[in-house]
């Protein structure tokens, strides 16, 4: 059962998220939180598998609650938000967001985000990872602060997972590109983020695209 803690400032919204949620198989909403603040707290005493998080809400946005509840290991985070590329979006990526999904995403791929953040994996809207590759083309994003350095530290074979990650490809679809299996992929998944000390995939993703990888 994978366990969903709610954090939605408009109470209608919140409502139909939860509705959503509760109409899936295998998914169990334990928490409804309305601002940051109560995010965090419920995140602290629910110990939920995810916490679906919107960007901005009242005493406490999304992207601080989302680097609070990542950094204390309490959840991983699926953010979502009505859509402006801005700091908000860079932000709750490099706070440890697992995954970045409009509010106009259809039920069912809402249903399937969640699930594959549970598996661990990260997913991001189409629409945003289009934007975001936009904006990484147009020129350095404000407040990024990649390193090339960090490339010197990879093997061949990590450069080319760190490049997959950047497209957005899942564990199934590093194993295709690179020939491996999908378990051998994931190991290198996992090895990567704990050698450049990354909470997520999504991170990485946005790593591999300030770097050019």
């Amino acid at each position: 059962m994978i366990r969903v803690l709610v954090a939605e400032d408009q109470s209608a919204v919140r409502a139909g998220l939860v509705l959503i949620l509760r109409s899936a198989p295998g998914i169990e909403v334990v928490g409804e939180a309305a601002d940051g603040e109560q995010a965090v707290a419920l995140a602290r005493e629910l110990r939920p598998d995810l916490v679906l998080m919107d960007v901005q809400m009242p005493r406490l946005d999304g992207v601080s609650a989302t680097r609070k509840v990542v950094a204390e290991g309490l959840a991983d985070v699926l953010v979502l938000t009505t859509f402006d590329l801005d700091e908000y979006v860079f932000g709750a990526l490099r706070a440890g967001a697992a995954g970045f999904l409009l509010k106009n995403t259809e039920a069912k791929d809402l249903i399937t985000a969640v699930r594959t953040v549970a598996r661990g994996e990260g997913v991001v809207a189409p629409a945003v990872t289009r934007r975001l590759i936009a904006e990484f083309a147009a020129g350095p994003v404000r407040g990024t602060s990649a390193d090339q350095a960090v490339l010197d530290t990879l093997t061949r074979r990590e450069r080319e997972v760190l490049s997959c990650l950047g497209e957005g490809l899942s564990n199934a679809d590093i194993a295709e590109r690179l020939d491996m299996a999908e378990a051998t992929a994931k190991t290198h998944v996992s090895r990567l983020l704990g050698k450049l000390e990354l909470r997520s995939r999504v991170q990485a993703a946005v790593l591999a695209q300030e770097l050019g990888v």
